[in-house]
């Protein structure tokens, strides 16, 4: 993959600042590596490539928060398309952590909302997740971390970012469980609209479709047995194929 994305122009964290996309639509995709490799062959001349320090696949360390009883992710369970979910995201690279706020509304639009992570201003946490969450900050706990290599794209019209995570490896800080998604790839198409996307093209013709897929509850789910997951069940076992994992006793631990 680097080789490849060493002949992609680049773009600066500055421009990057053009696209943020705080108030989005996010559309998830779920493939191997093998499609990835061709998938970035083929979007060079639409796209640049995210590049600090000299690197373009950059090292994320995620933790998530929940309610003791994981109210966050039954909610998700539930199908319930207005939820939440709060987390500190650790952009590994350049030290940064910011705790954010991820609000979806019952239109399928994400809003996102963070202020800089800082440990010991408790107090200063504590009102911002009083403002933009129904969570008070005192009945939150620390459920899992999520840690995964991310490749940025942006489109040359600065209208649309194209995340492409892989090496997904999960950590559950209450069962002490961990599991590794080896070769699986979770694409994330961002941008304000549905206005026409060269990758959306590029995707279909690699047979590569929309599939709704949450880090955190596919996280919980494979590392908390106590918890429920019917509804993922189809979602576990793609995932499941995609990593070579044939057995459901295996995988579901």
């Amino acid at each position: 993959m680097n080789d490849i994305l060493d002949t992609y122009d680049s773009v600066s964290l500055d421009e990057m600042k053009r696209v943020r996309l705080m108030n989005r639509i996010d559309t998830k995709y779920v493939t191997t590596l093998p499609v990835l490799i061709a998938l970035l062959q083929e979007a060079k001349e639409a796209y640049r490539v995210q590049s600090t320090g000299g690197l373009s696949i950059m090292p994320y360390y995620t933790l998530y928060y929940d309610t003791a009883d994981s109210d966050m992710y039954r909610e998700h369970l539930r199908g319930r398309k207005r939820r939440q979910k709060i987390r500190i995201r650790r952009y590994e690279a350049s030290e940064l952590s910011f705790l954010e706020v991820k609000n979806k509304n019952n239109k399928g639009r994400t809003e996102k909302i963070r202020i800089p992570f800082h440990a010991d201003d408790a107090a200063g946490l504590g009102r911002f997740i009083g403002e933009h969450s129904r969570y008070p900050w005192a009945e939150l706990s620390q459920r899992i971390e999520n840690r995964f290599s991310r490749i940025t794209l942006v489109n040359r019209n600065f209208t649309e970012r194209l995340t492409i995570d892989t090496q997904i490896r999960f950590h559950n800080l209450v069962t002490e469980s961990t599991c590794l998604l080896d070769g699986l790839v979770v694409i994330e198409l961002k941008r304000e609209g549905n206005t026409p996307s060269p990758i959306v093209e590029i995707l279909r013709r690699l047979r590569v479709h929309p599939a709704k897929f949450s880090k955190y509850c596919m996280g919980m789910a494979l590392t908390d047995g106590r918890l429920g997951y019917n509804r993922f069940k189809p979602r576990l076992r793609m995932v499941g194929k995609m990593c070579g994992i044939t057995e459901e006793v295996d995988f579901l631990i």
